[in-house]
């Protein structure tokens, strides 16, 4: 027996350069981070964990319509087949992808605690998961050959590279990772936004990084709030890196008799309620803070987030919000870097890189899943019509069956008796017999008619590429119908006027304009008498009202509860008048100056004391009413009296008598009147018949038009959509082609309703040319106006939420 001495060790000594070793095991360790944990791929916007997950949870059937199972038995899973890097970290991935706060588009449906902003989930063997119809989406055509495989990490089972992704996840969802030497920072975008960005770049493959902006003019944070600095946005969609502000939604209230507070309803992505709470604390102690009575934390699953700051008497909550804006994460900042994998390369994308990348990939997995159908539908015709041939003598194919030695003669047999394939024979006699006798001739021909016809939508969508994008579009339309939200974070390119104690000492009382915008901003102008020629538009809404007052006067608020809600100008942030508009990114919200009850919102603004003829008001049900607005000693009156399901759903101020009102309801029928033809009447009246309405019909919009030339815009979708998602056809028709009829009748047609139509989704009349705002907010383009009061409109590019004219009366 040999003996091991010191020198065979020795000779297995081998001498390494440290600095070498170093810098080799270095770089493998940041390409394992890089490539297999920390960056997304750009096309399906998944890490690879989170792409084991869902490809796991896919092959166990834990899909949206079965039972939750629990998260360790996912987990498990997922570590012993996929993913060999720890439970806690596959669990940590599963939970963030089933937090709503954390994603736009939840991947996971959770079922149990899974945590808050502040507070981690329990642990996975108490909570319990399932895919979403939004992870089924991204998984859709894992058994087409949509997308390359590989082995996994024992060579044992195989795993998608990438997944199908029947919408942008990146984008959508976003991603947040740290490698080494690199990081990724992508926050959520709203999916109807994305979705009309992608349908206009496969239009127009060149469109630049303006024209894409106009449907995606920012992130959509899950948990709403506003953003601020429009051009940090726009930095980053062009060069992908770029930093925007994220400020909470705040209003003062009366949060007790003898107290009023601050109700923070909405926080910046990624704060939660104790965070701010324990800021608060601190300032507070270290004096930095005054004039907090107490803080309270009451958010619950009915209210949603609901901190509320209580003030005490004689500090102004104005004020003091600035310094908390300032001093807490109330306003935090975000840093965009837009970092993900591109053909296995970490890359920096734009806005438009990041669109084209998500494109390609989709259009090469319908082509992918367009050729794995044809080859299936081709092979299953070729089956059809060997039994075709065979079926006419099914007695003789029995009988050369019956008589036939083996299996190869039998099938030499049938293939010269009835010149089939070889594959057509094999069919044939794999077949029962009860099955092969039960075979109908006109079964069996309808089937052959019904593959040709798929064989030859499929051949046309592979050889015309026009084809191929129409079906991609297609597709994401459904997606959006699917899945698509409205927006829930407003954009706002400066915080507005910074509040000051000494403000209205400073500010003459110079004669200026109110303007309040279809989103709900309120703004003034900087001391100018008149508003410019051709009348204002702001770059991302639509201004629907103007009063002309002072700067330290009051005006009326009008709602849809037929309330004024007086309020004071010096409160407004002031806007710059350019040559052509005032922009109105600098304004305040309604609800910032005003207190609004649950479901109210601001309909027009009227002058305290109004001049000319006073208000006329439409309502839901169809009811006029004209009232002089008087100016009463407290801080809101009702103008009309309203039943208990109606609201108002139009004002306005008007000049003079010399108007005709106008009713459009949801039914796209148009009434036109004389203002002389309602009488006006005292505050507590209810108003008189308006326009007559159809069973079921309701009416959207009421206004007046003057003498001068007005046009109708209509917009036509399905009452069956989500609000904020459909797009719709829009038409616009001049008013002359609307007859003037009388008071209480049911007026005449103004939208012929397409396929898949039946209701208006919004409309509107006034002084030409009409203007249209996104749900985005980006000002869209409409058709010229045609001369058919009945015709049906044109498709719209994206959902619109709001009509006007660029002259504001």
């Amino acid at each position: 027996m040999a003996h091991k001495t010191m020198d065979d060790d020795l000779e297995h000594i081998v001498d390494v350069d440290v600095t070498h070793e170093m810098e080799a095991s270095f770089l493998e360790y940041a390409y394992s981070v890089i490539y297999s944990r920390a960056l997304p791929d750009a096309r399906d916007g998944l890490k690879p964990v989170q792409r084991r997950i869902l490809y796991g949870m896919d092959e166990m059937g834990v899909r949206s319509d079965r039972p939750h199972v629990k998260c360790a038995r996912v987990v498990g899973q997922v570590m012993g087949l996929y993913h060999p890097h720890g439970d806690s970290a596959i669990y940590d991935a599963l939970v963030r992808m089933a937090q709503p706060w954390a994603q736009r588009l939840p991947l996971v449906d959770g079922h149990g605690n899974f945590g808050s902003p502040d507070a981690g989930p329990a642990a996975m063997r108490y909570t319990e998961c399932r895919m979403t119809a939004a992870a089924g989406a991204m998984t859709a055509g894992l058994a087409e050959d949509t997308v390359d495989f590989r082995l996994n990490y024992d060579g044992k089972f195989s795993e998608p590279t990438v997944l199908p992704a029947a919408f942008p996840n990146l984008l959508v969802n976003g991603s947040t990772g740290i490698a080494v030497g690199m990081a990724t920072n992508i926050p959520p975008h709203n999916l109807v936004e994305v979705v009309s960005a992608l349908k206009h770049l496969l239009k127009h493959p060149g469109a630049d990084l303006e024209t894409l902006m106009r449907y995606v003019p920012g992130p959509d944070l899950p948990t709403g709030g506003r953003i601020i600095g429009l051009d940090g946005i726009r930095d980053a969609y062009a060069t992908g890196r770029g930093t925007f502000r994220m400020r909470a939604t705040a209003r003062v209230e009366q949060v007790s008799p003898r107290r009023r507070g601050i109700v923070v309803t909405e926080l910046p992505y990624g704060v939660g309620p104790e965070k701010i709470i324990d800021q608060v604390k601190k300032l507070v102690q270290a004096k930095r803070l005054s004039g907090i009575a107490d803080i309270k934390d009451l958010t619950d699953l009915t209210r949603g987030t609901r901190l509320v700051i209580e003030v005490k008497n004689g500090i102004n909550p104005d004020v003091l919000l600035e310094d908390l804006y300032r001093l807490t994460k109330l306003e935090d900042g975000f840093a965009m870097n837009m970092v993900a994998l591109v053909d296995g390369q970490p890359r920096t994308l734009s806005l438009p890189e990041l669109l084209r990348v998500y494109l390609g990939h989709r259009i090469e997995v319908i082509r992918r899943r367009t050729s794995f159908r044809l080859g299936k539908a081709t092979d299953r015709l070729h089956l059809v019509e060997g039994l075709l041939l065979a079926i006419v003598d099914i007695d003789d194919v029995i009988a050369i069956i019956r008589s036939s030695d083996d299996t190869a003669s039998a099938r030499a047999r049938l293939m010269e008796a009835f010149e089939l394939t070889q594959v057509q024979a094999d069919y044939i006699l794999d077949m029962q017999l009860r099955r092969l006798t039960k075979y109908s001739r006109i079964e069996l021909e309808a089937e052959r008619d019904t593959l040709r016809e798929t064989i030859a939508d499929l051949q046309e969508i592979l050889s015309d590429e026009s084809r191929l994008h129409r079906t991609v579009a297609a597709e994401l339309d459904d997606v959006t119908k699917q899945f698509g939200t409205p927006r829930r974070t407003v954009l706002l390119a400066s915080a507005g006027a910074q509040v000051t104690a000494s403000a209205p000492l400073e500010v003459a009382d110079d004669p200026c304009w109110v303007l309040l915008s279809a989103t709900g901003l309120l703004a003034r102008t900087d001391a100018a008498a008149e508003l410019p020629r051709g009348g204002p538009r702001a770059q991302h809404d639509l201004l629907v009202s103007a009063v002309r007052t002072t700067a330290r006067g009051e005006f009326g608020i009008v709602t849809n509860r037929g309330r004024v809600i007086k309020a004071q100008v010096i409160d407004l942030p002031t806007v710059p008048l350019t040559a052509t508009a005032p922009h109105l990114q600098g304004g305040s919200l309604v609800d910032d100056l005003v207190g609004l009850d649950p479901g109210e919102r601001p309909l027009t603004l009227s002058a305290l004391p109004a001049d000319g003829a006073g208000l006329a008001l439409g309502t839901r049900n169809g009811v006029v009413k004209r009232v002089h607005p008087e100016v009463l000693g407290k801080d809101s009156w009702d103008v009309i009296r309203l039943d208990a399901d109606d609201e108002v759903v139009g004002a306005v101020e008007l000049a003079s008598d010399a108007v005709d009102l106008v009713f459009i309801t949801s039914d796209a029928h148009l009434l036109r009147f004389p203002a002389t033809a309602v009488r006006p009447q005292g505050r507590p009246a209810g108003g008189m018949a308006g326009v007559r309405l159809a069973t079921g019909a309701n009416v959207v919009w009421f206004g007046s038009v003057g003498s001068g030339q007005a046009v109708v815009a209509t917009v036509a979708g399905s009452s069956n959509a989500l609000p904020g998602t459909a797009t719709g056809s829009v038409k616009v028709t001049p008013l002359t082609e609307y007859p003037a009829k009388g008071r209480a009748t049911g007026g005449v047609r103004c939208h012929r309703f397409l396929k898949g139509e039946d209701v208006l989704l919004t409309a509107w009349a006034g002084a030409a040319p009409a203007v249209a705002a996104a749900s985005s907010g980006a000002p869209l383009d409409l058709p010229p106006a045609t001369g058919r009061r009945d015709g049906s409109g044109q498709p719209a590019d994206q959902p619109i939420s709001a009509l006007g004219s660029r002259v504001v009366q």
